[in-house]
Parts: C-alpha cells; sequence; structure tokens
C-alpha cells in the first residue's frame, strides 16, 4: 500500500478593489525546487502568486478563510 501526501505551499494574492491581499493554499504537484514565484491556482479557485519560502498553514491574520477549511 503506497501512503500519498498532500503538499500546500502559500501563495499571496493582490488586493483588489475592496478585497485585501489575503495568504492562500496551492497544492503542489510537482517539487519544491521547481516553483519559480509565479501565479498559481489555489485550492479555493482564485489566483495568487506562490511564495516557495512560506510554509502553508501560515500563522497570520490575513488567511483565506476557505483555503484554511479546503486545505486540511
Amino acid at each position: 500500500m503506497m501512503l500519498q501526501t498532500t503538499v500546500f505551499a502559500a501563495a499571496r494574492s493582490r488586493a483588489h478593489g475592496p478585497t485585501a491581499a489575503l495568504w492562500h493554499a496551492v497544492e503542489l504537484h510537482r517539487p519544491p525546487a521547481e516553483l519559480d514565484g509565479a501565479c498559481e491556482l489555489t485550492v479555493c479557485g482564485s489566483l495568487a502568486r506562490i511564495a516557495p519560502e512560506q510554509a502553508w498553514p501560515l500563522r497570520a491574520a490575513d488567511v483565506c478563510p476557505s483555503c484554511t477549511t479546503l486545505a486540511r
């Protein structure tokens, strides 16, 4: 039996109008060494720039509540 682990990276969205910039979770399907800081699709469906130096989950006040729930 093979154990499969889901790994998430943190990504920062841009502020858009009245919406504040938030931290989001991105499910990784490739090694973290291949991440280049580009925009990725987050688990909640938005686009955010990946921050390879940040580990998920983040302990911050500005974290996407949907990503927090979906990335458990």
